[in-house]
């Protein structure tokens, strides 16, 4: 992983002095709010319902060992003992003390991590696929390029006051697994006959109020302009997005505005005035960057696939937990574990601080020192010997991270809703909670197959419920928490967005109506269809029938 130098570590240490000493000017009274926000926003603190938040940056999804310990620590020292993952793949802390803020800060940059442009009108934390340099299916690494784009955008003097925040994806594998399409800026990396990498460039996607399927303007993009290309995009975004709306603020109704092929030519024409003699990607630079991620040096273990395919059939809870909580690494006798922080009970993505420093010891112990985050709200050890399977899957259930269901029904990405956002219309956790008691049944859950539920609590989307298969978005009906059920979204390279069933349903009768669709679902399934290829073949209206009954087609 990428390692500070003494530049880095300089900026960042000077940084969390800068915010120590603006926060104590806000507390004796010298600075206002509104003078205040812009500063705390910009190291990741908000004000929420309860208490001030904050969200530490975890970039790419990739952490050390030592830097979840650290998280632990926080989590112990200045909350409640836990921690929440988010589907940024970073962590957010819900309770917190203002005063203590600076302090947080400073233990972070002991580790080299910090909350830099994790809030704020600027491009956000660059996420990827969680799998990045260890999946089979991979065709390039992304995360140097994620580094890259990390460093050319922290501090860009123009970036740093968007019309509303940026969100960059990147993909390097067949399979997309960070929702590329539903970023403001999307990059698909693939070889190019010579070997080199390529970009695809999507642009205008994204979910809240509009949600929207990003736009392709530019195909097989050498690497050598990547950020010069990408400048060009914030470029024109930064001239043209609205400032006067809020709710308009976002690429994606600039993209809807001016049409994707009068933005790809506005940008095109950009690119052009800048390409030769601006920023230009070195081969030093990248093999710089790129030598920080080399993959480490696994020892020769033993290929147990076969044996392994066979305890899946075992209805054991080792037999589950193995059938889906395991992911083809691309060293032979090696697997990807993820730990499932969906226990039932437990809200969706939170951690506590034990069991944060257990899977720091397990990556010790098993993953050389190596965790990931995930777009799901898990963690992941991605460098675990098939041998060790037996022993890591033990050690999971001590933790309470063993919950083998991850990629079914009930392992649920959801937001932490009005328990503790301000902006939230609905709770989200307890209706999380709600749907994984009342589908235990892991025979069922295993045979209903692969299917992705998600829940927001606002319009905000941050449940990314707009493309969930199941998706649930809490509203509010005169101050009465009610919520609405839309199907067929997917955030994979066959993205779609999710379409609404119809009325919104009180939080008592949604398991019900989630039993219901699941039963349509059964009924009209053909053999080993999953519940987005069915939903594509017989559309929404046998669903709606289900719900509503026969007469009812809003």
């Amino acid at each position: 992983m990428y390692k500070y130098d003494q530049y880095d570590q300089r900026v960042v240490d000077q940084r969390v002095e800068q915010f120590r000493r603006q926060t104590h000017r806000y507390i004796e009274g010298k600075l206002t709010e509104e003078e205040f926000r812009p500063l705390r926003l910009h190291n990741g603190l908000y004000m929420q319902r309860l208490a001030p938040m904050m969200r530490i940056a975890i970039p790419y999804g990739l952490l050390s060992s030592e830097q979840l310990r650290m998280l632990a620590l926080i989590a112990r020292k200045y909350d409640k003992g836990y921690g929440h993952f988010s589907t940024r793949q970073n962590i957010q802390y819900n309770w917190l003390l203002l005063e203590e803020a600076p302090d947080i800060l400073a233990d972070l940059a002991r580790v080299q991590m910090h909350a830099i442009q994790t809030s704020g009108n600027c491009i956000r934390n660059v996420t990827a696929d969680q799998y990045s340099g260890v999946a089979h299916d991979e065709n390039v690494d992304a995360r140097p390029y994620c580094e890259l784009v990390r460093q050319w955008s922290t501090f860009h003097p123009e970036f740093d006051w968007l019309p509303r925040k940026f969100k960059i994806a990147i993909n390097g594998a067949q399979n997309d697994r960070a929702a590329t399409d539903v970023h403001d800026i999307g990059l698909d990396i693939y070889k190019g006959e010579d070997g080199e990498p390529l970009f695809d460039v999507k642009v205008g996607g994204g979910l809240g109020r509009t949600p929207v399927i990003g736009r392709c303007i530019r195909k097989g993009l050498p690497v050598q302009h990547l950020l010069s290309y990408l400048e060009a995009v914030m470029r024109i975004y930064n001239r043209y997005g609205r400032r006067d709306n809020i709710y308009k603020a976002r690429i994606k109704i600039l993209v809807r505005a001016l049409g994707a092929e009068v933005f790809a030519r506005q940008v095109e024409e950009e690119w052009l005035k800048i390409r030769d003699d601006q920023i230009d990607v070195t081969e030093e630079e990248l093999n710089r960057i790129a030598r920080h991620f080399e993959p480490p040096e696994l020892e020769p273990s033993p290929d147990c696939w076969p044996e392994l395919e066979a305890e899946k059939e075992k209805k054991t809870a080792y037999g589950f937990w193995l059938k889906n909580n395991l992911f083809r690494h691309k060293v032979t006798g090696y697997v990807i574990v993820t730990l499932s922080l969906k226990a039932i009970g437990n809200p969706p993505g939170d951690a506590t601080d034990v069991q944060m420093e257990g899977v720091a010891d397990m990556a010790d112990l098993y993953s050389r020192s190596e965790i990931r985050t995930t777009h799901e709200q898990n963690l992941i050890l991605p460098h675990v010997r098939q041998t060790d399977l037996p022993k890591v899957f033990e050690a999971a259930r001590k933790l309470g991270l063993a919950a083998p269901f991850t990629g079914t029904l009930a392992d649920i990405v959801c937001c932490p809703g009005g328990d503790f956002c301000s902006l939230a219309n609905a709770k989200s956790i307890p209706i999380a909670e709600a749907i994984q008691r009342r589908f235990d049944d892991l025979d069922y859950l295993h045979d209903l197959g692969p299917l992705d539920l998600n829940i927001s609590g606002c319009m905000n989307a941050c449940g990314h419920h707009h493309v969930g298969h199941i998706g649930i978005l809490g509203v509010d009906k005169k101050s009465q928490e009610f919520y609405q059920v839309s199907l067929g979204g997917n955030s994979t390279q066959d993205s779609s967005l999710g379409t609404i069933v119809g009325p919104s349903f009180s939080s008592a009768e949604v398991p019900d109506k989630i039993a219901e669709i699941l039963e349509c679902y059964i009924d009209r399934r053909h053999s080993k269809e999953t519940f987005l290829e069915c939903y594509r073949r017989i559309g929404i209206e046998p669903f709606r029938e289900a719900v509503y009954g026969a007469s009812t087609k809003t």
